[in-house]
């Protein structure tokens, strides 16, 4: 197996930066790649205040300095000479499978032979990223979270044609970067199917929210009563806070590939698509759920709208859950609960769902039909609780 020493960071931008520290912190060499001097100017400044701030701190490897970290980084432009002698390429560019494909060709036309290409897509066909370049035996994702210094998950992900040495590879390497909040965990993704592991046992949880926030708007219920219903106890933001900060934007052309990709029953709620459309995106454009004109807002959640039983979203969590084992992009449902509490700082749904199963059947069975959202019916596992054994 090759032994990776020299990795190129495509795409030098909020997520590609904080790829290459951790990249540099692992002693890694690395050479960013970026069409912007700008973004280029702000990577490289960020890396060297991060690493002077972790020198102080003594968070560096004994007898190395912040100096001797940003010497084994270098940028290089041109993507055709950058990738020369690279072990690996990891890409972390805007979300468009032209441009992607199209980097995958040129480094694989341009690196060694045994070069891994990872895209770090969140959402995106691995498979589909390497149908046009010549070896997509050696194209894998490896899908960081934001920040990556500090969130401890990565998923790597196995495409319909990657072979099981790019797997390990990009495994390895993975394991190999450091964390600076807790400890690193790499999940494998065994399948190529919409969203992986957390991002898809995550995104049905959607179909229930939107009926609430549309039913809400209906009444004239105000958003703090529904956030109340909404938000954990223990939650660092409020869900409709932490929404209008990801952007609803992003929330709606989510939902519409996941319509696209799973099922109809994704397609955007009512509220979701007034929100995109008259552009109140929520903190990016300083209205969304909440006015942010006076930075973030901090909602009264004294009063609930009781719209939301809570227990449905452990339901169709533990129920995407058993999806994907069935799928196979999983073969352990301990593997799902790890990845979602690693990428996500709150607990899996699948401990709780080996021991109230049943419940949680009968649940959707109900909300199924009350939401005419075929999609959320249990699946087999669920209902039959084998999964329990899958551990």
């Amino acid at each position: 197996m090759t032994k990776v020493k020299n990795i190129v960071m495509l795409g030098f931008g909020d997520m590609g930066k904080g790829i290459a520290q951790v990249c540099l912190m692992a002693g890694y060499t690395v050479i960013a790649v970026d069409v912007s001097d700008e973004i280029i100017e702000k990577g490289l400044e960020y890396n060297k205040t991060g690493f002077e701030k972790l020198e102080a701190k003594g968070k560096l490897p004994e007898g190395v300095s912040a100096t001797d970290m940003m010497a084994r980084l270098s940028v290089n432009k041109d993507l055709s000479k950058a990738v020369k002698n690279a072990d690996l390429v990891i890409e972390a560019v805007v979300e468009k499978l032209d441009l992607k494909q199209k980097l995958c060709a040129t480094v694989i036309d341009n690196s060694p032979n045994h070069c891994i290409f990872a895209s770090n897509t969140s959402s995106m066909s691995i498979t589909e990223i390497a149908q046009s370049c010549k070896k997509p035996q050696n194209v894998i994702g490896i899908h960081f979270f934001n920040p990556a210094p500090l969130m401890r998950l990565i998923e790597v992900i196995k495409g319909d044609r990657s072979s099981d040495e790019a797997m390990d590879i990009g495994v390895g390497v993975s394991e190999s970067l450091p964390c600076l909040r807790g400890e690193r965990f790499v999940a494998r993704v065994l399948k190529d199917r919409p969203g992986f592991i957390v991002n898809r046992v995550l995104s049905p949880s959607s179909l229930y929210s939107n009926y609430i926030v549309d039913l809400a708007y209906e009444k004239g219920i105000p958003w703090e009563q529904v956030d109340a219903d909404l938000s954990g106890p223990n939650a660092p933001m409020t869900s409709l806070t932490l929404a209008d900060f990801t952007g609803r934007d992003i929330a709606y052309h989510t939902q519409l590939y996941y319509a696209e990709t799973l099922s109809p029953d994704f397609k955007p709620g009512k509220v979701l698509t007034m929100q995109n459309n008259e552009g109140m995106l929520g903190k990016k454009t300083g209205q969304g759920f909440y006015d942010w004109s006076k930075g973030r807002p901090k909602p009264d959640l004294s009063k609930k709208a009781g719209l939301a039983n809570r227990l449905v979203f452990a339901a169709i969590t533990a129920n995407e859950g058993c999806r994907i084992l069935e799928e196979g992009v999983a073969n352990s449902w301990k593997v799902i609960d790890e990845a979602i509490l690693a990428g996500m700082n709150f607990p899996g749904p699948m401990k709780y769902a080996t021991e109230h199963y049943k419940e949680l059947s009968d649940l959707l069975e109900e909300y199924s039909e009350k939401l005419e959202k075929p999609y959320l019916k249990p699946c087999e596992l669920l209902k039959t609780g084998k999964f329990v054994d899958m551990i």
